[in-house]
């Protein structure tokens, strides 16, 4: 690479960004591409034959000059070789998932996590190869002379084709526990923190919105000047579990990604469905369908298959789950316990927009509430995510099985499970059942029974609901995953500031 770099540094007005070093020259409109990097100084062969690397040049059909280095892999020493190998410069996302296997920090995935890999790769390669043109290297503040229209960006939106700029995204999808979310993350750590992207939780984005067209209303169109805001904040979106259940947010999803797609944003996001399943059986579905072609059209489709839930690897061993009579009292000990025995008394937080949330017990980050408390009331995510915000353990009592009768508080329940999750929130509960038993009657439409239903059995309480049918696999499998030792660790690593036993306070 270094050698390259003394090449390169021969000509006048070189800028470089990121890992795969594509670069432009000034007036001359002259694209460089260091394709293959080198890893080591690349000089000459001692005994004077031809050098580890060579270059060539070409014309593209767009009239493009373009220099191409490569590595001449039959002319490389053995010590270069040697090298090489020892110092990988490479980056992204199956570079690190390869780094984590191979010191033995993560479990070998399968093929179908391989393949979203390979595809998230190609994404972060043309990202970075584009970073000049999109913006996506200069972060931006608000108001300032530093901001990205500040910083060249008419200038480079000019010397590389806008096309570049209109890049595809990823929509990741596939069952639970498949590990969507990690391979996401894996992507949006690689890129450098200062770019200008965002990571956020669907439900979280969501109330953004919806924030952002309160302060913007009135104006010809709102969802324009939100998505304007938006895009300046990020031009790489990426969105963790993508699921609409709300027909307002279904009603204005198309107007604002064809916005935010115009403006360049690339969208990187997952989901437990396919975009053709999303929002199936919502009301005015008919005025949602655009938005899944426009979603089709901006994302590559991509499924992981695998039949794993690597979730469900880490067995429940800290007794956090309590089912079955006698639950109640155990819990309440256990809170006492990772309290310190201190007095947890009512308390009234402000959870979002000047609301108040009562809770009705709360000390030392913990919260007790009682399960009709928070899935029983008008309660959404924004006051979910405004209570963990305040706390970082959530002790709930009575979880009941979910039916026909209790449906809402069933939609409340998983938001507020996903709502933890995503804020690693540390959880205990008392429940009627075990998870999969809490959730047994809920089905989607293909699922349902097809015989008349019994007044004298659990089939009288059929909740046939397809997103909450769908939904209740994703659930389960974090409650599974909740109450294991590696996420206790991760929740007194974020949360607490700690690398205690999984099992401490």
């Amino acid at each position: 690479m270094r050698a390259a770099c003394r090449v390169l540094q021969k000509l006048n007005h070189v800028r470089w960004s990121g890992p795969l070093h594509r670069v432009c020259i000034g007036v001359e409109s002259v694209r460089i591409s260091v394709e293959s990097e080198i890893a080591n100084e690349v000089r000459a062969q001692k005994d004077g034959s031809t050098a580890p690397w060579q270059y060539t040049a070409g014309v593209r059909t767009d009239g493009e000059a373009r220099l191409v280095f490569s590595l001449n892999a039959r002319n490389l020493s053995t010590e270069s070789e040697a090298a090489l190998n020892g110092q990988d410069d490479r980056a992204g996302p199956l570079v690190q998932y390869e780094r984590r296997v191979a010191s033995g920090n993560l479990m070998p995935g399968d093929k179908n996590q391989e393949e979203a890999l390979r595809a998230l790769q190609r994404l972060y390669d043309e990202l970075v190869d584009t970073a000049p043109a999109t913006g996506l290297d200069r972060p931006f503040v608000a108001n300032s002379e530093n901001s990205y229209a500040s910083q060249g960006s008419w200038f480079w939106s000019r010397i590389i084709p806008r096309a570049q700029a209109l890049m595809r995204g990823l929509y990741l999808y596939g069952g639970v526990g498949t590990g969507k979310t990690m391979l996401m993350d894996m992507f949006y750590e690689e890129l450098p923190e200062n770019w200008r992207k965002k990571r956020i939780h669907f439900h979280d984005f969501m109330l953004d919105v919806h924030g952002l067209l309160q302060r913007h209303r009135g104006m010809a169109d709102p969802l324009e000047v939100v998505a304007d805001d938006l895009s300046k904040e990020a031009i790489l979106l990426c969105v963790d579990e993508f699921m609409v259940t709300d027909v307002a947010d279904a009603l204005i999803l198309n107007r604002l990604f064809g916005h935010l797609f115009r403006k360049g944003t690339v969208l990187v996001t997952t989901s437990n469905r396919a975009p053709e399943k999303l929002y199936e059986g919502g009301l005015q579905r008919d005025l949602f369908l655009p938005f899944i072609a426009t979603l089709k059209e901006r994302c590559v489709v991509h499924e992981i298959g695998s039949l794993t839930d690597y979730r469900k690897l880490n067995t429940a061993e800290n007794g956090f789950y309590f089912s079955g009579d006698g639950g109640d009292e155990l819990l309440r000990e256990r809170f006492h316990i990772l309290t310190d025995g201190a007095m947890a008394v009512p308390t009234t937080v402000e959870v979002v927009m000047g609301r108040k949330l009562k809770v009705p017990f709360g000390v030392n980050g913990c919260a007790y509430f009682e399960f009709h408390e928070l899935c029983e009331m008008p309660l959404g995510a924004a006051d979910y995510f405004g209570l963990f915000n305040h706390f970082h353990t959530l002790a709930l009592e009575d979880i009941p099985i979910f039916g026909g009768h209790n449906r809402v508080a069933a939609y409340r329940f998983v938001t507020l499970i996903d709502v933890m999750y995503e804020k690693k929130a540390r959880f205990l509960c008392s429940a009627e059942a075990d998870p999969v038993e809490l959730f047994h009657r809920c089905v989607t439409v293909s699922d349902a029974p097809t015989h008349p239903r019994s007044s004298h059995s659990d089939e009288a309480d059929i909740c046939v609901d397809n997103e909450l049918g769908f939904a209740k696999e994703r659930t389960i499998s974090r409650l599974t995953e909740m109450n294991s030792r590696p996420y206790l660790e991760e929740h007194a690593a974020t949360r607490l500031g700690t690398r205690t036993q999984s099992t401490g306070g």
